[in-house]
């Protein structure tokens, strides 16, 4: 009997000590993430935009692996004992989070794209609505340096593929026209090179990077582990802006892979089989067509008086070179968020940003967490809900919920996102979201394999 008790004392001190604490941190966890679940779905961050995170609830087991393995925070949570999307916005394709999963209950994609008229349709190989014309990088949907090496090899090998059932090009054809020299871009032509195909890169830019090159100075880049062409491996890590531009000019240069630079692309059309590419006065002849343009673009401005002033800007390349400076930051994203902590952190600037919305819920963890520690030393100032009404010379004026506000000013800098290169598209031909079918989520692993891979949207039929 008393062994029974003993047992019994046993089995409750276990009870106890283990499961109590889990289950009340399993509560508090659960209740914390339904009622971030519940406000990111009145302001609508939750949604499948862009690249998204989709959990099989059927699979998940709820262990949670998946939030703590992804670096951008509160992208997912527990909800109701199974992973749910919190801040879907916030989802910038890492793809750490399907890694993490014991079960396979999570895959990274692409969102529902029947409404985003500003991303070309597109089979699983990167085809898009135009034969013989692919789309890699930034401009299919997909962000991170990883995943534009990643398109950029799996369309190269495609192609490689392609032209030997075709056999030899025309001698005064290129095999492939790259458009931008971008990773993605540089990823592309180098593969078709290590295949034996003649590529042509055009980049519009005087130095290759793509939006790379638009980064910050020393900035840190994320980068995931990846094969690149010429049996080039970059295991995970940080590297600044300055190392990933000097390991693509090192391939480029061990590849003896020439690219034009200042080759603005007008217009790319097909005559007898092969694509007719015009960029400046140049007209060159391709089998294949590769756009690596980026999403970028033509920066997105305000449209109020006194932009065309010189001390609007619309990127911030060296932040050192800033001080004791009054400057106003508008836009609510990671750009925007990146310039204002570098320039805080410079002598003697007064820094404001300035956002429309009422709070920041689309930038990644590691800003968030820097921005708010420099906004409570009090580095930076806080213009919500507010809006650029006028620039002068020496002050901006903001419209606000309070009434127009004037603040003193030396310089503004404007992050309101660019406008990509439709218009070319358009010309071209492309079909975008809302055709005959609807797109389909594509994996961000896996993409190297020839076989058993999915694509990102469903091509026209």
């Amino acid at each position: 009997m008393s062994e029974s008790i003993a047992i019994w004392l046993v089995a409750g001190a276990v009870v106890a000590t283990i499961f109590v604490p889990y289950f009340v941190s399993f509560r508090r966890r659960n209740s914390r993430d339904t009622a971030r679940k519940q406000e990111a779905s009145k302001l609508g961050i939750d949604r499948p935009l862009a690249q998204f995170p989709y959990v099989d609830a059927t699979w998940c087991i709820g262990c949670g692996a998946c939030v703590t393995a992804c670096p951008e925070g509160d992208v997912l949570g527990i909800v109701g004992g199974t992973a749910a999307v919190i801040n879907g916005l916030r989802c910038v394709g890492h793809g750490l989070c399907e890694t993490a999963c014991p079960v396979g209950a999570i895959e990274v994609g692409l969102g529902d794209l029947k409404s985003r008229v500003d991303i070309p349709l597109m089979d699983p190989e990167h085809e898009t609505s135009v034969p013989g014309l692919f789309v890699v990088g930034e401009l299919g949907g997909l962000a991170l340096f990883k995943n534009a090496v990643t398109q950029g090899r799996r369309v190269g090998k495609h192609i490689a593929l392609r032209s030997r059932r075709l056999g030899p090009a025309s001698p005064e054809s290129f095999d492939v026209a790259v458009v931008g020299a971008g990773p993605a871009g540089i990823s592309a032509a180098l593969t078709v090179l290590e295949n034996g195909l003649r590529p042509v890169v055009l980049e519009q830019e005087q130095h290759l990077g793509g939006t790379v090159l638009h980064y910050p100075r020393r900035k840190l880049v994320l980068v995931q582990s990846v094969d690149l062409p010429m049996a080039t491996h970059l295991p995970g890590a940080e590297y600044t802006k300055e190392d990933l531009l000097d390991l693509l000019e090192r391939l480029i240069a061990q590849a003896r892979l020439a690219i034009r630079f200042g080759q603005r692309v007008t217009d790319v059309r097909q005559e007898c089989g092969q694509f007719v590419i015009i960029a400046g006065e140049s007209t060159i002849r391709a089998r294949f067509v590769v756009l690596a343009l980026g999403r970028r673009g033509t920066p997105r401005k305000l449209g109020v008086p006194g932009e065309q002033l010189p001390k609007v800007m619309y990127k911030l390349v060296d932040a050192a070179s800033y001080k004791n400076q009054r400057i106003l930051v508008v836009g609510g994203g990671d750009s925007a968020v990146e310039a204002a902590i570098g320039l805080a952190g410079q002598k003697g600037n007064e820094v404001t940003l300035s956002y429309r919305k009422d709070r920041l819920v689309r930038i990644k963890q590691k800003n968030e967490e820097r921005f708010n520690r420099l906004v409570t030393a009090r580095r930076i100032k806080l213009a919500f809900s507010s809006e650029v009404r006028e620039i002068l010379p020496e002050v901006v004026r903001l419209r606000t919920a309070e009434g127009e506000m004037e603040i003193r000013n030396d310089g503004v800098f404007v992050f309101a996102g660019g406008d990509p290169p439709l218009g070319l598209l358009n010309k071209i031909g492309l079909q975008f979201g809302g055709g005959p079918k609807a797109p389909k989520p594509l994996r961000t692993d896996r993409l190297d394999s020839e076989a058993g891979t999915r694509g990102n949207q469903a091509r026209p039929t």
